[in-house]
């Protein structure tokens, strides 16, 4: 009897010791994983990843800048026209990242939606090179602007399917390449206020540097050498640029899709809507539902807290019976019932609207930086040597150069100037920052306004009024103030509605966020073309503000006027905005429990 007692007994054991030695490799299998993952990312993988980006900016700056001159100089198109042209292909460029921010958070991710855009997008270039190198896809050269043969149809579809290409493939990089590379990093308020770095500011940073490179490089091949040259090299540069961030694959973190930010959004509506009458907890927080391994996957650096705004939204949340599928008291029917991280997930992103529709009038009153005041600059005297001139779209490099210099100095000397009296890590809010930006623009536009009265007084003293073609003996500097108030105001405004996007939004709507920010810019566009249009058509024949050929005989210095009372307007609906805004509740994970949502996932994470 004692001896089967002892034979049990050893048995036991060694089972126990076997479990515990599983059981320890396990974990020692998990820790390995978990470790091998926190090795992925960091700062060794921004080369591959911003030169795609990179290259996208250099792509788009060489041959948008000087578009305007592509499309009056060589297509010969009406100078409205030609305006319209552009920004209505900028507003499509940045509207097309709703689609890929839409298939990279549900399905697809982002490293494959960039390679897939990247494609496309060199497809483009491809066929823009082409369209600038034949002689058939363009009319007949027509130097003195005068009773010129403008672009058939067909040459101008040629032009639009290039174009159309290019926004397509734009769509699949922009939304996803900020927050790619924003994910190689830990981004929670506790890393990031430990920093002695701002990401966005040195994001900015390099693209200003792409844009500096196109606006010099670029423009002086394409007025200098030709257009194949001058198209040629940045589709060699984006081809390039897919190849690097390809060879980067093994190092990146690749964040796994949470499924459509868009369905979620919806469901969360549905669900209110359904329980429209039902009688919200009063003052009970803790009675709506909350379900943290279905909100795993989109709530990886922290889950959303309960706000007590849009109070309507949390009946969304209120558990009853038949919310559960079959019956079952585990799984959720999201058409029914949503989680508190859902809910609030949807009432961020009201909350951002407001802010994020105040950018859509700053793009637009911008617009003509890349179209009239292009035409301005052709008009005056650009000479630095009796040698050699500046070509009119090189103009904007004194706005890139403004954001190259102040970028450092806003984060080396102002921050911790402005940290010293706001106790901010950051030195000011993003909303702070914004304003301020919004501020400085309307300085620009009435600086447009004058310099366009300047010029128009110098033409009228040498009789060139009826002279499209002379040039106007005017320095071209006098455009510099216009341009470095501009790029000013981007050090504050564009850095600062990038981050506050990122920074805001639900962590699984990045993308989404991201493409946010250029869909501010689309319909920028689209606002800038009608605005434009209705001035063209109801400011008279005779007298127009923006006529077709002639600028010299325009009333262009109204316009800007026009435009700066509509941001002053523009302004103090952002300060209304701004002051009654609430930042989003977020409750951070541990490190440990970091560890363990990094475990959950860690198959999609290595796989793919």
């Amino acid at each position: 009897m004692l001896q089967h007692t002892l034979e049990y007994i050893m048995e036991k054991a060694d089972n126990l010791e076997t479990k515990m030695s599983e059981n320890g490799d396990e974990e020692g299998k998990k820790q390995d994983e978990v470790v091998q993952l926190k090795q992925l990312g960091g700062v060794r993988t921004m080369p591959f990843i911003l030169a795609n980006e990179v290259c996208d900016r250099f792509a788009a700056s060489g041959f948008h800048a000087n578009m305007i001159t592509y499309l009056t100089q060589v297509l010969n198109l009406p100078l409205v026209e030609a305006s319209n042209t552009l920004t209505n292909f900028a507003g499509t460029s940045s509207f097309t990242p709703l689609i890929g921010a839409f298939i990279a958070d549900s399905f697809a991710g982002r490293f494959w939606t960039i390679i897939a855009g990247s494609i496309i997008y060199i497809l483009g270039m491809i066929t823009i090179t082409i369209s600038a190198t034949m002689p058939d896809l363009r009319p007949p050269p027509c130097p003195t602007q005068e009773n010129c043969t403008a672009a058939t149809k067909t040459q101008l579809w040629v032009l639009y399917t290039a174009l159309l290409l290019t926004s397509l493939g734009t769509g699949g990089i922009r939304p996803c390449v900020v927050t790619f590379a924003a994910d190689q990093f830990e981004m929670t308020k506790s890393k990031t206020e430990s920093r002695s770095w701002n990401f966005f500011n040195w994001y900015y940073f390099c693209m200003a540097v792409a844009s500096l490179l196109a606006l010099t490089v670029v423009v002086y091949i394409q007025d200098n050498v030709g257009w194949g040259w001058g198209l040629g090299i940045p589709t060699i540069a984006m081809a390039l640029s897919l190849v690097v961030f390809v060879l980067g694959s093994s190092l990146y973190k690749k964040v796994k899709p949470g499924g459509s930010p868009f369905v979620r959004v919806t469901q969360v509506i549905v669900a209110a809507v359904r329980k429209r009458k039902i009688v919200l907890p009063p003052n009970d927080s803790t009675a709506l539902y909350r379900n943290k391994e279905l909100d795993a996957n989109i709530s990886t650096n922290g889950r959303l807290l309960h706000s007590n705004q849009f109070k309507c939204l949390d009946r969304a949340a209120v558990v009853s019976q038949s919310d559960m599928k079959d019956g079952s008291s585990n799984e959720p029917n999201l058409w029914r019932l949503a989680t508190v991280h859902r809910v609030e997930e949807l009432k961020t992103i009201i909350r951002m609207l407001p802010i994020w529709a105040a950018a859509i009038l700053l793009v637009a009153s911008h617009s003509h930086i890349g179209s009239f005041t292009i035409v301005q600059a052709r008009s005056m005297d650009r000479h630095l040597s009796p040698e050699f001139q500046i070509p009119p779209a090189t103009m904007p490099i004194f706005t890139t150069l403004t954001v190259l210099t102040f970028l450092p100095l806003y984060e080396r000397l102002f921050v911790p100037f402005a940290r010293s009296f706001t106790k901010n890590p950051a030195g000011i809010t993003c909303l702070q920052r914004m304003g301020i930006g919004f501020g400085i623009s309307i300085f620009a536009t009435v600086a447009s306004a004058l310099v366009e009265i300047r010029r128009k007084s110098v033409a009228r003293a040498f009789n060139l009024l009826d002279h499209p073609a002379e040039i106007i003996p005017i320095s071209v500097f006098w455009l510099v103030p216009q341009y470095f108030l501009h790029g000013l105001a981007e050090v504050f405004m564009a850095v600062g509605h990038l981050e506050f996007l990122y920074d805001q939004s639900p962590e699984s709507m990045r993308s989404t966020a991201a493409a946010l920010y250029w869909i501010a810019i689309a319909m920028g566009s689209y606002v800038s073309t009608l605005v434009v249009s209705l001035v063209h058509k109801y400011s008279g024949e005779r007298g127009n503000w923006l006529p077709d050929r002639n600028l010299n005989r325009g009333r262009l210095e109204n316009y800007y006027w026009l435009v700066t009372g509509l941001q002053v307007v523009n302004f103090f609906y952002y300060v209304t905005c701004a002051w009654f805004y609430k930042y989003k509740p977020v409750c951070e994970l541990s490190e440990d429990e970091e560890e363990e949502a990094i475990v959950d996932k860690r198959k999609p994470l290595l796989d793919a």
